[in-house]
């Protein structure tokens, strides 16, 4: 069994280590962590050395192979999904696995841990509102990369959250998948986010030509924009979704600007395939078309 302390990348013992000790399981082994576990592995008799070898791991009751099988799991693309599940009551759970026959992008117009959102959703008084999976991405203002890539399952497979909001199609809204990219949106001209952050000029993206009048973005990462990729052809592979309606269709015929916009046939439920929630949605500003981004869907 490996040594668990700083640096680890064993995401699945790091948080079943931090619920432990008492710190918040994000699966990021630091400094905080290695405190909690130095004093808990001193009151349970230990070494108080913040490193879980197999003694600490044997005194918590940790195995390590259950873990890994409970907490994550690896698609066929080679992507890595963390499991993180809402509170039972924040998601739809049925009898039957739900037919999904669209998938949905979204970004979350809010930081880069992706956990942090799943926790919000879990905390806040909507309801049952909330995509499957969310993806992190980087600090805006510190360049902080280590949620950067990170895919997280925030319900089981088969089950429903609300995501669209008011569109033309009920069905649509309980019959798709959804990915939130870890994104803050769009920027003013001086970089500041919509909530008066200043964003790093290396995480900026400046379109040619604007999208929904904005010219300035909070940048998609490399890391989020090849996990999409896979979770793209994950998605569409287990739900059985065709890819050659919808977004990828419009993107080989129209300017990216225009395969992203509202489209009246969409927003009634009449196109399936890979969506975004601007084209069900005239208020809304998720996704955006950034070059990286198209190309790599244009890639699929």
């Amino acid at each position: 069994m490996r040594l668990i302390k700083i640096g680890s990348t064993e995401r699945a013992l790091v948080k079943a280590i931090q619920a432990k000790v008492g710190v918040t399981p994000d699966g990021i082994f630091g400094p905080k962590t290695q405190k909690a576990l130095a004093h808990w592995q001193s009151q349970a008799g230990l070494v108080g050395d913040g490193i879980a070898g197999p003694i600490t791991m044997e005194k918590m009751g940790i195995l390590d192979t259950d873990l890994k099988n409970e907490s994550q799991f690896v698609t066929d693309e080679g992507l890595i999904i963390e499991k993180s599940y809402l509170p039972k009551g924040e998601y739809i759970e049925e009898d039957y696995k739900i037919n999904n026959e669209y998938i949905f992008l979204h970004h979350t117009a809010g930081n880069a841990n992706p956990f942090n959102t799943i926790r919000h959703w879990g905390r806040d008084d909507r309801g049952r509102i909330a995509t499957e999976f969310v993806l992190g991405g980087q600090d805006h203002k510190t360049g902080d990369s280590r949620y950067d890539g990170i895919m997280v399952q925030a319900f089981p497979e088969g089950c429903q959250g609300w995501h669209i909001g008011k569109s033309g199609s009920y069905y649509m809204n309980r019959h798709s998948v959804a990915l939130e990219i870890c994104s803050m949106g769009y920027l003013t001209d001086s970089l500041k986010t919509y909530v008066g952050s200043k964003t790093l000029e290396s995480q900026v993206a400046i379109l040619e030509e604007p999208f929904r009048r904005k010219t300035h973005w909070h940048k998609y990462s490399d890391k989020q924009i090849e996990a999409t990729r896979k979770w793209i052809l994950y998605v569409s592979n287990r739900d059985l979704i065709d890819l050659d309606v919808g977004l990828l269709k419009w993107l080989k015929t129209e300017s990216p600007g225009e395969a992203f916009s509202f489209k009246e046939e969409a927003y009634k439920g009449n196109v399936k395939g890979l969506l975004t929630h601007t084209n069900v949605r005239k208020d809304k500003m998720d996704c955006f078309p950034q070059d990286e981004f198209i190309d790599m869907l244009l890639s699929i």
